[in-house]
């Protein structure tokens, strides 16, 4: 599937299509460079689906933890910073990747191979004419 966001007025229209074809899918790795779009576009991915926390790139953290719309969990990562496995090991990432909460992963390809099977790859590119596309 493709979704294209014109601008930041559109990310929210977006999001909305994302969360609509998420399916029963629980894990989602955003690949794509350095500005792309993947934390603008997860933060608006929460707000859609009821987060109402303040959200923040986890940079630092490596996990940001929200409660969406029913009172799901959904965790937020980014293991831009991560120089080894081990870290992700010490994190604990089992419990998170598997126990039903909604997986939001930037940087991905650093723990490819920790990432579960049925993860979903998701795509943000930016275009030549400043168009983002993501592809799942």
């Amino acid at each position: 599937m493709e979704i294209r966001i014109t601008s930041l007025d559109t990310i929210r229209d977006a999001a909305k299509e994302f969360a609509a074809n998420m399916g029963d899918s629980r894990v989602f790795a955003f690949y794509g460079k350095m500005g792309a779009g993947k934390t603008t576009f997860i933060k608006a991915l929460c707000r859609e689906l009821g987060v109402e926390d303040v959200i923040t790139s986890p940079t630092f953290a490596i996990v940001n933890e929200y409660t969406a719309a029913g009172g799901n969990p959904v965790y937020h990562f980014d293991f831009y910073r991560i120089k080894k496995l081990e870290e992700v090991y010490d994190m604990g990432y089992e419990e998170y990747f598997y126990d039903g909460g909604l997986c939001l992963i930037e940087w991905p390809e650093l723990i490819e191979e920790l990432l579960p099977e049925n993860a979903v790859r998701v795509n943000i590119s930016e275009q030549a004419d400043g168009t983002r596309l993501i592809k799942f």
